[in-house]
């Protein structure tokens, strides 16, 4: 079976994208992962451009990584510049890892322009850097930036760069689409000119600014590529890299290539989150076969056919890939995505129930609840059609106070009265605004009687006005997502008052939570 090696640059390259940021353990930390998921190499970064990852290198040539090779990244040698001289490659070289990436002009328009310099020592650049570091035992990767540009350009003297990288002894030659502008056939025709003009393995590194990334790279590999570059959920300058949660899938699963271990596949959902929450940003629910709704199916046709067989709307088992599927209930759901929940839950339902049930489920969202990002409400929905559910506490009263003086701080407390297991609390706590000091109040009023209340906490709060044209009467619907540690789950309130809205998904938040640990409540 065909190899195809995978090779991170989401510490380097990745981190380049807007809004994204590694502190030096994120970077040990996602080294790590990658590393028992099966990568061949891991970018660590430019050794030379700042002290982090200066820093990032002294540490990680002790973490005894098993699979994953580190590579220090780096450019040719300076015009005019001997490399024994030149101090960005000096610290490629001190760096201590076993592989050297470095990149150098393909273009002949960047060499005049940028480099300021001719096409010869351009040639010369290539062939003395990567022959200085191989001469010093490290393996090189060379990366031809631009190449798809420079080959449209100036064929001959693109395919003269990546032939001085293979004489001076790169390991692999990397085809670059830097601009992420090239299409498949121009990756095509770039990839068969360079396999004609050198004996060296072949990668390609693309970028995504025509949404074209995983497509170009896929038409790489089909023309012999090798070597495959991107990063984990397509991180990246500008528009991104190659998302590697797409790329490493279709390879296996489509075309039947060795990349990382088979049986790491179906972590490949958890590394994706994994470094999403690193990178302190949120998750793509979008994203192709690890997104949240990569397997969620709303329409009541595709319910009813994938209730039948998968297949029919799934190119895939989610479970490949660490992923599940979901069915989402709406207005424009019919009875087999009610049906579909209820066997999810191992709820029993009649089919006139169901009927009932679906067009309250309409007539909800009708009104402006909202329940696809609301999954832990729409749970404690079906249940309290089930007899023999209840709540786990009951709202006897609440009273929530905003207190505003002439250059002060705005006040908030909340006082409320909630009957728990026929004894009835009264309590109050303060809060930086209304819905903090409610969620303090419920929270403080719960704790004695459910201690893992402490581990929830709210993660996100959204706030939709849906008639705008009421103004300052409108309804409103607040979306909350809590976690508590080990999962996720949202929850939604409706009102014409912003605080009755929060305080019906506050108290679904509660309540979701301490059913999915077995207390507050039964059915």
């Amino acid at each position: 079976m065909k190899v195809v090696e995978i090779y991170d640059t989401t510490l380097r390259d990745g981190a380049q994208g807007e809004g994204v940021s590694f502190s030096i353990e994120d970077k040990i930390k996602i080294t790590r992962r990658l590393d028992e998921m099966g990568f061949h190499f891991v970018e660590g970064g430019w050794p030379g451009s700042n002290p982090k990852d200066a820093e990032y290198f002294s540490r990680i040539r002790h973490e005894g990584l098993r699979h994953a090779r580190v590579a220090a990244f780096g450019s040719t040698r300076k015009a005019g510049v001997a490399p024994e001289e030149d101090a960005n490659l000096q610290s490629v070289v001190a760096a201590g890892v076993p592989v050297a990436t470095i990149f150098g002009k393909t273009w002949d328009f960047h060499v005049l322009q940028v480099l300021n310099t001719t096409l010869d020592e351009n040639l010369a650049m290539i062939r003395d850097s990567v022959a200085f570091l191989r001469e010093r035992g490290m393996e090189v990767i060379y990366d031809a930036e631009h190449y798809f540009d420079g080959y449209k350009a100036n064929p001959d003297y693109a395919l003269a760069t990546i032939r001085a990288a293979a004489e001076a002894g790169a390991r692999t030659v990397v085809l670059c689409d830097t601009n992420g502008g090239s299409l498949p056939a121009e990756i095509r025709e770039g990839v068969r000119a360079a396999r004609r003009a050198v004996s060296v393995p072949l990668g390609i590194h693309c970028h995504n600014d025509g949404e074209l990334a995983v497509a170009n790279t896929l038409a790489a590999v089909e023309e012999g590529v090798v070597h495959v570059q991107g990063t984990v959920n397509g991180y990246g300058e500008r528009c991104g890299n190659a998302n590697l949660c797409s790329v490493i899938p279709n390879l296996t699963l489509k075309y039947g290539l060795r990349t990382i271990p088979p049986e790491k596949l179906a972590r490949l959902t958890e590394l994706s989150r994994y470094v999403s929450e690193l990178a302190n940003l949120h998750h793509d629910t979008r994203m192709p076969f690890v997104g949240a709704s990569a397997f969620a199916h709303k329409g009541g046709v595709h319910v009813h056919a994938i209730m039948k067989h998968s297949r029919t709307y799934e190119h895939i088992p989610p479970e490949a890939v660490g992923n599940r599927r979901r069915v989402l209930v709406s207005e424009l759901s019919g009875l087999s995505n009610l049906l579909y929940k209820y066997r999810e839950l191992n709820l029993n339902l009649e089919s006139e129930e169901s009927r009932r049930l679906l067009a309250e489920l309409k007539e909800l969202e009708y009104q402006g609840y909202q329940f696809e990002g609301a999954e832990g409400s729409f749970e404690l929905l079906l249940r309290r059609a089930n007899e023999g559910y209840r709540l786990p506490f009951q709202l006897e009263n609440l009273r929530v106070l905003v207190e505003l003086r002439a250059g002060e701080q705005a006040y908030s407390e909340a006082i409320i009265k909630l009957r728990v297991n026929d004894e009835v609390v009264h309590t109050a706590a303060e809060g930086n605004g209304p819905v903090n000091a409610l969620d303090n109040a419920l929270r403080k009023a719960l704790e004695q009687f459910y201690p893992a209340v402490r581990e929830m906490q709210l993660t996100d709060y959204k706030v939709r006005v849906l008639n705008g044209e009421q103004g300052t009467e409108a309804v409103v619907r607040v979306l909350i997502e809590t976690g508590d540690g080990e999962r996720s789950w949202g929850t939604v309130g409706v009102s014409t008052n912003i605080i009755e809205a929060s305080w019906q998904a506050l108290v679904d938040s509660i309540a979701y939570g301490l059913l999915k640990r077995g207390m507050g409540g039964s059915a």
